[in-house]
C-alpha cells in the first residue's frame, strides 16, 4: 500500500490523498485549494494522475476544501463510487451545486466588471458538473465496514467537526498490504454544538490533520466577546458581519445569538442568515440529531428571530440596508460569495464590526484583515477597512495541539505518521511533538511525495537524516 499526497501537504487546504494497492486506487479527499494564488491556481491544473484510473473516492467530510473538486474530477473521467456518511452525502448536495452557482456568478461578475485578465473569465465547474458529481456518492454509516474498491476495506469513524465528518480507516481485505487512518479535520472534546471525536481505530500508518498544530485554543467565552461586540456596534448604529462557515460554524453562531437573546444578554436587534448553503445546512443540521450535542429546545430555537435570506434580490436589498442589524453570511474566509457585497455595506464604517469566527488560511481576505489591514481588494477594488475587526478563535471546530496528541496517544503505536492539512509551521509542531512525546516516527510529507505503508516495527521504513520516515516524490 502506497500514499501519495497532492494536497494538504504544507498547506491547510486541497486535501487529496491517493492510496494504491496491487489491484486498486483509491482518493481520500477530492478538495478545492484555497487561500494564496499559487494555491488556487493548482485547481486549474489537469488532476496529477488520470481520473478515469481512480476506482473510488471516499470523503472525510463535505467542507469544500475536502470535496470540492469533484465535478471537476467527474467531469474529467472519473466514474467510480464516491463514498462518505449519510450526512456528508446530504450536505454534498447542498454544498457542490452552490459552490458551482458560486463559481459562475463570480465569473460573470467579473465579465460584467472587467475585473479578470481572462476574456471571459470561466468557472472552475458548472452547475451541470456537480450534478453529475452527485450522481456519483454512496452513503454509508459509521461503524461497519465496507469494500470500497477491489480489495479495499473501509469504514468510517466519528471525527466531531462538522455532522457528518469522519475519520476513515483503509486496509486490503486480506491484511497482506497494511492499513492506514486518515484523521480528517478533528473536532474538539468541549465543542458547543458538536460530539466529540471518537477514539481512532488501530492502524499502520495514520494521517493526521494539523490546522492547529501549534497552538492551544484560548480559553475564552466565545457568548460573552459576541454579547460585548453586539451591544456595543449596535449602540453605535452599526452592523455586525459575521462570516461563517456556512457548515457548522453558522449553526455554532446561531446558538450563541439564540442562548443571548433568551437570556437578555443582547439587545433586540435584527438578525439575518445570508447565504443559501447556510440556510440549507441550517434545515440539514436539524435532521441529523445523533451527530450534535443540541436537544430538540435548542434546535428549534437556532433560527428564532433570524430572517433568512434566500434570493438574490431579498441580499441586494439587505446590502443596501443600514444598521444596525447582524448579518451572518459565508464564507468563512471571506473568499468569494455574497460577504463581498456586505464588505462594500460594512468594511468602510467605523462603526460596524466584523467578527472572523475561526481559522483564516494564508492567503484569504479573512487572514488579510485578520492581520490588520486597512485595505481589501474585492472585485478588482480597493475597499477601506474601517470597521472594527473581531477574530474569535475559540469558536473553532478543529481539535488543537493538545487535543490531536491526547486522539493520536488514544490509539496504538503505528509504524508512523503523516502530519498533513496544516501551515508549514503547525505541521511540523505537530510533527515535533508527536515524536518527542509519543515516541513515534513522524514526518510532513510534500505535495506529490509519497510513502509505503509499513507494519508497525522501528527498524523498516526509509529514514530522513534526523532518523524519522521521508517521503519520497511520486513516481
Amino acid at each position: 500500500m502506497r500514499i501519495t499526497f497532492w494536497g494538504a501537504a504544507e498547506t491547510v487546504t486541497g486535501s487529496r490523498f491517493l492510496v494504491e494497492t496491487s489491484r486498486a486506487r483509491v482518493l481520500v479527499d477530492c478538495g478545492l485549494f484555497q487561500g494564496v494564488k499559487r494555491l488556487r491556481e493548482q485547481n486549474w491544473e489537469p488532476f496529477p494522475v488520470d481520473p478515469a484510473s481512480i476506482d473510488a473516492v471516499v470523503l472525510t467530510h463535505a467542507h469544500v476544501d475536502h470535496s470540492g473538486y469533484l465535478p471537476a474530477l467527474v467531469r474529467d473521467g472519473f466514474r467510480g463510487r464516491v463514498w462518505c456518511t449519510p450526512s456528508t452525502a446530504a450536505l454534498s448536495g447542498i454544498l457542490l451545486p452552490d459552490t458551482a452557482h458560486l463559481q459562475e456568478e463570480d465569473a460573470r461578475y467579473a465579465n460584467k466588471r472587467r475585473s479578470s485578465k481572462h476574456r471571459p473569465a470561466l468557472p472552475l465547474f458548472t452547475r451541470d458538473d456537480a450534478a453529475h458529481a452527485l450522481e456519483r456518492l454512496r452513503p454509508h454509516g459509521f461503524g461497519a465496514p465496507f469494500a470500497a474498491a477491489p480489495g479495499i476495506e473501509a469504514s468510517f469513524s466519528l471525527a466531531g467537526h462538522i455532522v457528518g465528518a469522519a475519520s476513515v480507516r483503509l486496509s486490503d481485505d486480506d491484511g497482506g498490504e497494511g492499513s492506514v487512518l486518515f484523521s480528517g479535520d478533528l473536532g474538539r472534546n468541549d465543542d458547543l454544538i458538536m460530539l466529540p471525536p471518537a477514539p481512532p481505530p488501530a492502524a499502520d500508518h495514520i494521517v493526521v490533520e494539523s490546522t492547529y498544530g501549534d497552538r492551544e485554543h484560548p480559553d475564552e467565552d466565545p457568548a460573552q466577546i459576541l454579547a460585548d461586540v453586539v451591544t456595543r456596534t449596535v449602540g453605535r448604529g452599526g452592523i455586525v458581519l459575521i462570516p461563517s462557515f456556512a457548515v457548522g460554524r453558522a449553526q455554532t453562531v446561531l446558538h450563541i445569538l439564540a442562548r443571548l437573546r433568551r437570556e437578555a444578554r443582547i439587545p433586540e436587534v435584527p438578525t439575518f442568515l445570508n447565504s443559501p448553503m447556510a440556510v440549507h445546512a441550517t434545515e440539514m443540521f436539524l435532521s441529523a440529531p445523533r451527530e450534535h450535542r443540541l436537544d430538540g429546545e435548542q434546535l428549534a430555537e437556532l433560527c428564532r428571530g433570524v430572517e433568512l435570506v434566500r434570493s438574490v434580490d431579498e441580499s441586494k436589498r439587505l446590502t443596501a440596508r443600514r444598521g444596525p442589524m447582524i448579518v451572518l453570511t459565508a464564507s468563512g474566509m471571506l473568499t468569494g460569495g455574497r460577504v463581498l457585497h456586505h464588505l462594500f455595506q460594512v468594511a468602510p464604517d467605523r462603526r460596524s464590526t466584523i467578527v472572523l469566527a475561526g481559522y483564516q488560511a494564508a492567503g484569504t481576505r479573512g487572514e488579510t484583515l485578520a492581520n490588520g489591514a486597512r485595505s481589501l481588494r474585492v472585485f478588482g477594488e480597493d475597499i477601506p477597512v474601517r470597521a472594527r475587526v473581531v477574530q474569535l478563535d475559540s469558536l473553532s471546530a478543529h481539535a488543537d495541539g493538545d487535543e490531536l496528541v491526547a486522539w493520536l496517544r488514544a490509539s496504538p503505536a503505528p509504524a508512523r505518521v503523516s502530519v498533513v492539512h496544516g501551515e508549514p509551521t503547525a505541521a511540523d509542531t505537530l510533527r515535533r511533538r508527536i515524536r518527542h512525546e509519543l515516541g513515534w516516527p513522524a514526518a510532513v510529507p510534500g505535495q506529490g511525495g509519497s510513502v509505503s505503508v509499513t507494519r508497525p516495527r522501528r527498524d523498516r521504513g526509509v529514514r530522513g537524516d534526523d532518523g524519522e520516515p521521508a517521503t519520497v516524490p511520486a513516481p
